[in-house]
């Protein structure tokens, strides 16, 4: 069997990532990643900033509200990520259409359980006809303003225990226009607040797309991303696509067969899958990078077994109980550290690893830099790593 050395795991990651050699616009650097994280907004911003050299806000506001070549959409794991135009029918067909399908079983249980309908699916027929007619125009609206339109949205669910910190009452609007985005009727138009913010304005598919491709069938749609994350994170293992993938290990193992993928050896003794026609070392050396990466960065999400770039020891301090990562300091393929910003908005290294001179001066040119593009911007953060949260800044 053919082995593929942790090394060459990393120089893939450095070169096909845009870490170590910047990928040339917004477009060429999503479809490197197969997608971004866009659960926290800013991620898709910083992100990219990462790989796009000279990249700006603008830039990014620009592929994806003006041009829309990268659309958001919530797929994986009932995550929102930003994909490439052409990857949106396969995501509609597989695993949008998983999630959407958990949306809308959740939505009929809350119409039951509130005594709302007897005839739940009668119930979000008539409320997503409603919503469709109004997002007819084409004026993209925010769930604030489809609920103050849309009759059948204004009003409350109780969730589980009114006591508990996850239950009590909750707007109804919010989980019909999630189950609605998940199963591609809708999409996020335009941000209605500050890049760093998430505040989605909805409109129709057609609207916003203009002509709109078939979902492709669930199986090739599986397929279709599994052959790119193989390309984008390969080689990984069968227990990374199922956790990247949020689906079964069934679904998985008939997309390796599909694309016919290669299984490879590594370091640990364990093994992992690759395209059969992407087993060649990455061509050309590859120079010491330093990376400053986002909150849930594209990169740093795309396994669930990280021991090739990440030290066990870090892990309760970098990343959360369910593997969402904060904030990461990288140095030539793997992870040494966190970066925070403190009250005037300056980038701060917090450094797990004795790195070296050479090392950290890399790393500080690049809170240099980072520091600058922000320019007084704070990002705020809903999946702050421990160590973030405990770091004593100067």
């Amino acid at each position: 069997m053919l082995r593929i050395t942790d090394d060459e795991r990393r120089r893939r990651l450095a070169v096909r990532h845009g870490l170590a050699r910047p990928h040339p616009s917004v477009e060429a650097a999503t479809e490197a990643l197969t997608v971004l994280h866009a659960t926290e907004a800013a991620t898709v911003h910083l992100a990219l900033w990462a790989r796009v050299e000279d990249v700006s806000v603008a830039d990014v506001d620009k592929a994806l509200y003006d041009d829309r070549s990268i659309v958001k959409q919530l797929a994986m794991r009932r995550t929102l990520f930003v994909f490439p135009r052409a990857l949106l029918p396969a995501a509609w067909g597989s695993a949008a259409a998983r999630v959407g399908a958990q949306q809308r079983a959740l939505v009929v249980k809350d119409l039951r359980a509130n005594g709302i309908t007897d005839d739940p699916d009668a119930w979000i027929a008539a409320a997503e006809a409603d919503v469709l007619a109004l997002l007819a125009d084409g004026e993209p609206r925010t769930t604030a303003q489809i609920r103050e339109s849309v009759a059948m949205l204004a009003g409350s669910v109780v969730r589980g225990n009114p006591d508990s910190k996850w239950g009590g009452e909750v707007p109804l609007a919010p989980r019909v226009m999630t189950m609605l985005g998940a199963e591609g009727r809708l999409l996020r138009a335009d941000n209605a607040g500050h890049w760093r913010l998430n505040k989605p304005t909805w409109t129709t598919t057609s609207h916003w797309l203009g002509e709109v491709a078939e979902p492709l069938p669930q199986a090739e749609g599986y397929a279709a991303l599994v052959q790119r994350w193989l390309w984008t994170f390969g080689p990984g293992t069968e227990a990374d696509l199922v956790w990247w993938l949020g689906a079964t290990k069934t679904i998985v193992r008939r997309a390796l067969a599909d694309v016919a993928a290669v299984e490879v050896a590594f370091d640990d003794g364990g093994t992992g899958w690759v395209l059969p026609d992407d087993t060649a070392p990455v061509d050309g050396g590859v120079e010491p990078w330093a990376a400053l990466l986002p909150t849930l960065d594209p990169t740093v999400m795309g396994w669930k077994e990280r021991a090739f770039y990440l030290d066990a020891a870090d892990t309760p301090f970098l990343f959360d109980s369910n593997g969402n990562a904060g904030n990461t300091a990288w140095w030539n393929g793997r992870i040494v550290g966190c970066w925070v910003q403190d009250d005037d908005a300056r980038v701060h290294l917090v450094l797990r690893h004795d790195v070296g001179a050479d090392a950290r001066a890399a790393l500080a040119r690049e809170a240099e830099r980072l520091t600058a593009w922000l320019d007084g911007v704070r990002i705020t953060h809903v999946y702050a790593s421990p160590q973030m949260r405990g770091a004593v800044l100067p």
